[in-house]
């Protein structure tokens, strides 16, 4: 990491970087307009080969000739012929092999690489089988592999330099609720397989990371197979532990030396040059027997990582009259559902009683665990309603988390109720959404995904946050204990060519503004040097990792396929990075 910077210097640095946009582009490179002119034209002609692809776009676009010629010819290409060449190969490569790469994602994501609590992730049998998976795919392609002991699967593509580039992805994906995935028609969905679904593509992992492996791979196989020369060596790196803290690619920093310059396919475009910094809040309650003949709350659960907002939470109640309980819950829920719905979301409440319980379901829209504004949480909306329709609850440490989530959370996801919020003018507020919900080792658990802006320190926060919880915890007699994990946020500062590149590729591929944008996503962008976030989620648009029902939008990945292709010539070929 070269520059980490505060306030002022990252203000002036984003200024130079934004200014990289107001220079109009060449008049003599294809954009936008011609280039989906040549996709509705050239389909037939991407099943052959590329000189009789490019032959044929240059008959239908004769701004191409030379370019064209330039490439024919063997002449070493540069400016603008560059540019229309590695944006040619990506048109090829997004018609000729858009079945192929959604094919690769399909055996990716049939394999459900999410961290398991008994073995590491080095050891599991998922990990493992994606890297045979991707090597398999390298020997096909002609590119060099290497497994570094099953933290990273490396692939290269050799440049004739010395200097090498990064490409940074992950294949480990969260856990999923397999009972959430299911389309409003009803029809149900297994997240470990993919499934399209008119213009999307439905499962764990389609758009967080493997939907980008299998592009990037196939955009390196393209280069190869074009026989453009690069100057610099792209390596592919792909960590295994990217969800639940990056220990991989610790690893994998103590054994291999990385690239000065890395390009991370792991949040959203334009280009991301600075992240907010992850945390996880825990919140522990002793558990404590009802006494009898009372109603208690037995159980809750919200989603199936910290980092996710859930699709649904659940609550079960047991002892007392039952059919009271029921009865006052039913009771409740129209007004509840009509104070708490936001504008332009929706929630529902079930209540359904047996023999031995009343059982609650509150389901509400998931969301990434960074994009809190993206969902409608059911969890603390399910503490709210179990506080406000004054059902009397025994105060076991299920009822003492329903009380913390909702006098210090309610549907208020930017920290202003429990008295810590704060913004950014590039970076955002802070948010913190509960999430989760367990029971582990004799406690109840309210697990908290915090996303922290420039503003403060890990330090800072961590302290203000046991401050506030503690000074609740001892006003209203509860016993706690906290444990708060804050990573830090991250600035970069890349100026010149490798930014401008970028920002140009994405701009004349998608007619879309393109300056440097900030993320409350966090990836292992903060543990490369000089790393810059280049797509997948595109502008406008609710990015759906770690969300039930998680999808890719078939439009997205051909733009990710062109997009990936150009970018590998283009960066490969720079005079200078900066």
């Amino acid at each position: 990491m070269k520059k980490i910077l505060m306030a002022a210097g990252l203000a002036v640095g984003l200024a130079a970087c934004s200014s990289v946009t107001t220079n109009a582009p060449q008049a003599t490179t294809i954009k936008k307009v011609q280039m989906d002119r040549l996709v509705a034209t050239l389909p037939a002609a991407a099943q052959g080969s590329f000189d009789e692809f490019l032959a044929q776009a240059a008959r239908e676009n004769p701004m191409l000739q030379a370019s064209v010629a330039g490439y024919k010819a063997k002449a070493p290409l540069a400016g603008d012929d560059l540019v229309n060449i590695s944006r040619l190969l990506g048109l090829y490569n997004r018609l000729r092999n858009q079945a192929a790469v959604i094919d690769a994602t399909a055996r990716m994501v049939a394999l459900p690489t999410f961290r398991s609590d008994k073995v590491p992730p080095h050891e599991d049998k998922a990990i493992i089988a994606f890297g045979a998976l991707v090597e398999a795919m390298a020997k096909d392609f002609g590119l060099e592999y290497r497994n570094v002991d099953n933290r990273i699967f490396e692939v290269k593509l050799p440049g004739t330099g010395k200097e090498e580039f990064g490409i940074l992805t992950h294949a480990d994906v969260v856990p999923v609720v397999a009972d959430e995935w299911v389309l409003d028609d009803g029809t149900r969905l297994d997240p470990f397989k993919l499934t399209r679904v008119g213009g999307n593509l439905h499962g764990r992992g389609s758009i967080d990371d493997k939907g980008s492996i299998a592009t990037v791979l196939y955009a390196m196989k393209a280069v190869k197979d074009s026989g453009l020369p690069l100057s610099r060596t792209i390596r592919l790196m792909i960590e295994t532990t990217e969800e639940t803290g990056g220990d991989a690619m610790k690893y994998y920093r103590t054994k291999t030396e990385l690239p000065e310059y890395n390009i991370v396919l792991d949040s959203k475009y334009p280009a991301v040059v600075a992240e907010k910094g992850s945390g996880a809040l825990r919140t522990s309650f002793p558990l404590q027997d009802a006494p009898a003949g009372f109603t208690y709350i037995a159980a809750m659960a919200g989603a199936a990582s910290t980092n996710a907002v859930p699709q649904t939470a659940t609550a079960r109640l047991q002892g007392g009259d039952l059919a009271a309980v029921a009865a006052r819950l039913n009771a409740a829920k129209a007004a509840f559902i009509a104070k708490y719905t936001p504008q332009g979301g929706s929630f529902g409440i079930d209540v359904v009683q047996d023999a031995s319980a009343v059982q609650i379901k509150v389901t509400g829209t998931s969301a990434h665990g960074s994009r809190p504004e993206e969902g409608v949480n059911p969890l603390p909306r399910m503490a709210l309603f179990l506080r406000e329709s004054e059902v009397p609850v025994a105060p076991t440490g299920y009822a003492n988390a329903v009380r913390y989530l909702a006098e210090l959370y309610g549907t208020d996801y930017l920290g202003r109720t429990i008295g810590l919020a704060y913004s950014d003018d590039f970076m955002g507020p802070l948010t913190m959404s509960p999430n989760l919900v367990r029971e582990k080792d004799g406690m109840v658990d309210v697990l908290v995904n915090v996303r922290m802006p420039r503003g403060r320190t890990p330090d800072a926060l961590v302290h203000a946050t046991k401050v506030k919880v503690n000074d609740w915890a001892a006003q209203a007699s509860v016993p706690v204990i906290i444990d708060h994990q804050q990573g830090n946020w991250m600035a970069r500062d890349p100026k010149g060519a490798w930014l401008s590149t970028l920002l140009n590729t994405f701009g004349d591929t998608t007619g879309l503004t393109a300056q440097p944008v900030s993320t409350a996503g966090s990836t292992t962008a903060k543990l490369m040097p000089n790393a810059i976030n280049f797509g997948p989620a595109m502008p406008g648009k609710k990015y759906t990792a770690h969300n039930a029902k998680e999808f890719k939008e078939v439009v997205d990945l051909d733009a990710d396929m062109q997009m990936f292709t150009e970018m590998l010539v283009r960066i490969g070929n720079l005079g200078q990075m900066q």
